[in-house]
């Protein structure tokens, strides 16, 4: 008999559901994409829905309801904190602690009485698992391994910030544990508020700007903010930190510290963040290369399994893969809190009898082997798959969905068959034109991974700033990603292993650098972009790295496909990848968000499917209001 487990991450931030029977991955979405709010920590009502309609399920078919963590020692640990902190935080603690009185205590009575709203049937029970272990099931259970250590990082779940596990089979063992409030994820969002972003939200743009700095204060940060051990262990000094205390994360003593106030949100970029940024980036990859060698020794295992929020640090994770800590790395692309839900549904199937969502049929390289796998390539023998799908586990809308759509609304498009489509949008590509790409099945984790994506040729130095100021509408200094035939990878990047999901990165091939230095000297902060450092601009960073994703034609043959015809026509088998969205927005779901992006925007071309629409032949497009207004910024 089926045993379906839905999973539930809720409440803070990404909130998603997930559905998992037998062994098998069903479906997994964010809240987000369907109420359209970045991050949405509500309950996942829209993203249930989906789940249960993607299964052909009621609740009363799914065995159980798994929760992503234990919100009564979490309870715990919020009591303890502010116990710890008085008398200061009062004012934090008297408007947060009745929410946790009230109902956050008690969430899992929440998740019972929403789920009993939506109609779908009587609610199955409802069980716990830990946060880190959500993560670290999310992390092992759909990896290529048989076995391997698991590394999950990130701010706070109920006490751990940071676990080391080892997985074997089916099974998962803690073997070390850093707990609250010493946390590199917080340390990591300190700097991110210092330096004007969003908690929860900004962290990719501090990373990103890391390399326009010099990490002159990292000394700084080791002597004073975190005392790191030899084995990646580490305290930080409370004092510098006001999270603990209020809803802040940094005061008066981490400003006099870095020599003034925290640059305000949308305000200028000074050397001061580019460096501070710089600097904290080399701490954190320091401490998460300290802590990999640690599971290592621990587990004895040479494969690694990624999953937490820092595991989204993917030049962290480039340098761990460089550094061949372990053989092989596996991240799970939702590392964050929305692939809890997934990773809780996954522990308590087991726990219930189910199988491994997948073994892999062997230890090492992979060319891959059916649709629906992600192949892992690593320096062993025997190929390895894992269960997730390529993340495309999310919304999908048929020919027939999308041409009632395009006539509905009377909007002029063409339909061609699969070989038409990728043979025109290959050609519009080779012509400069940007595409906004449609196709199949969502992605679930934060990155477009080829089926809500913007493309275009990285080959053009003008595509940077081009797509970044007219189509995404967000700041210069952020770095495009390129998608490249798995094949071809390694004559563009240097890469050890496959990087599937984006979350790796690596350095330009030494075939594909120009030699920047003249051009370079005397240049700082952002006009460093202005220099072409390699035959790949769009997607080079300014210290010559990318985050590289490796696309393979199992897992995702339509993009595969556009791929091989691009280089078909120009020799180059890189497309420059980002996510289908403006800045604050969340990655469009429907049709209907697609073209409402493409209209809005500088993109000139939308692949709906199998439809073409050119901006060319488009109608006047209106709305009422501002549009952009509406959309908060990230």
């Amino acid at each position: 008999m089926p045993d379906p487990v839905l999973g539930i991450s809720a409440f803070y931030h990404d909130s998603a559901a997930a559905l998992t029977s037998d062994g098998t991955v069903l479906a997994a979405a964010q809240e987000e994409r369907f109420s359209r709010h970045r991050h949405d920590p509500a309950f996942p009502a829209r993203a249930v829905e989906y789940c249960l309609h993607e299964g052909g399920l009621r609740l009363d078919d799914v065995s159980a309801v798994a929760y992503y963590e234990d919100p009564q020692l979490k309870f715990r640990r919020v009591l303890a904190t502010f116990a710890g902190a008085a008398p200061y935080g009062f004012a934090s603690f008297r408007s947060t602690l009745p929410q946790w009185l009230s109902w956050k205590r008690r969430a899992t009575e929440v998740v019972h009485r929403e789920l009993a709203a939506l109609g779908a049937g009587a609610v199955p029970p409802i069980v716990c698992r830990r946060h880190h272990e959500s993560h670290a099931a999310s992390a092992f259970l759909p990896s290529p391994y048989e076995s391997a250590a698991v590394l999950c990082i990130d701010g706070v779940g109920e006490w751990a910030t940071t676990t080391i596990w080892h997985g074997r089979d089916r099974e998962l063992r803690q073997v070390a544990e850093i707990a609250f409030p010493h946390s590199l994820g917080m340390l990591y969002s300190a700097f991110t508020y210092f330096c004007g972003f969003k908690v929860d939200s900004g962290e990719y743009k501090l990373m990103g700007l890391a390399p326009y700095g010099k990490p002159r204060y990292a000394p700084l940060i080791r002597e004073k903010l975190i005392d790191v051990r030899a084995d990646g262990s580490f305290r930080l000094d409370l004092g510098y930190f006001e999270y603990l205390r209020g809803r802040v994360m940094t005061g008066k003593r981490f400003e006099k510290l870095f020599g003034g106030p925290r640059r305000q949100p949308e305000g200028p970029l000074t050397e001061r963040e580019f460096d501070l940024a710089a600097s904290v980036q080399q701490v954190t990859e320091d401490v998460v290369l300290k802590l990999a060698g640690t599971a290592r020794r621990l587990t004895g295992e040479s494969r690694l399994c990624l999953a937490g929020g820092v595991a989204l640090n993917c030049v962290a994770n480039g340098r761990l893969a460089d550094r061949r800590v372990f053989e092989e790395i596996w991240v799970q692309p939702a590392a964050g809190d929305a692939g809890g839900a997934l990773g809780a549904a996954l522990a308590v199937g087991v726990a219930r009898g189910a199988p491994r969502p997948h073994l892999g049929t062997g230890t090492g390289r992979s060319s891959g082997s059916g649709t629906g796998s992600s192949t892992v390539t690593g320096t062993g023998t025997g190929t390895s798959t894992d269960a997730m799908a390529g993340a495309l586990l999310g919304p999908s809308y048929s020919d027939r969905q999308i041409a009632d759509y395009l006539d509905g609304e009377g909007i002029p498009h063409h339909r061609l068959t699969d070989e038409q489509l990728v043979e025109q949008v290959a050609a519009q590509l080779a012509a400069g034109q940007v595409v906004g790409w449609f196709q199949g099945r969502m992605e679930f984790g934060p990155r477009a991974l080829g089926n809500r994506s913007i493309l275009g040729d990285p080959r053009n130095p003008a595509m940077q700033s081009e797509m970044n100021l007219k189509i995404k509408f967000r700041e210069s200094f952020r770095p495009f990603a390129p998608a490249v035939l798995a094949a071809d990878a390694k004559d563009h990047f240097q890469l050890n292993q496959d990087s599937p999901y984006m979350l790796l990165v690596a350095s330009l091939a030494p075939a594909q650098q120009l030699d920047a230095a003249d051009a370079d000297a005397g240049l700082t902060g952002l006009d460093l972009l202005r220099v072409r450092r390699s035959t790949l601009p769009a997607v080079t960073h300014v210290d010559l790295s990318a985050r590289v994703q490796t696309v393979d034609e199992h897992t995702n043959p339509a993009f595969h496909a556009l791929l091989s015809a691009f280089k078909g026509l120009t020799g180059c088998p890189v497309l420059v990848n980002t996510s289908f969205n403006v800045r604050g927005e969340p990655i469009v779901n429907t049709p209907a968000e697609a073209y409402a992006c493409f209209m809005r925007t500088g993109i000139d071309v939308l692949a709906l499917g199998r439809f073409l629409l050119l901006k060319g032949e488009q109608p006047p497009w209106r709305e009422d209001g501002e549009w952009r207004e509406a959309i908060p910024l990230d």
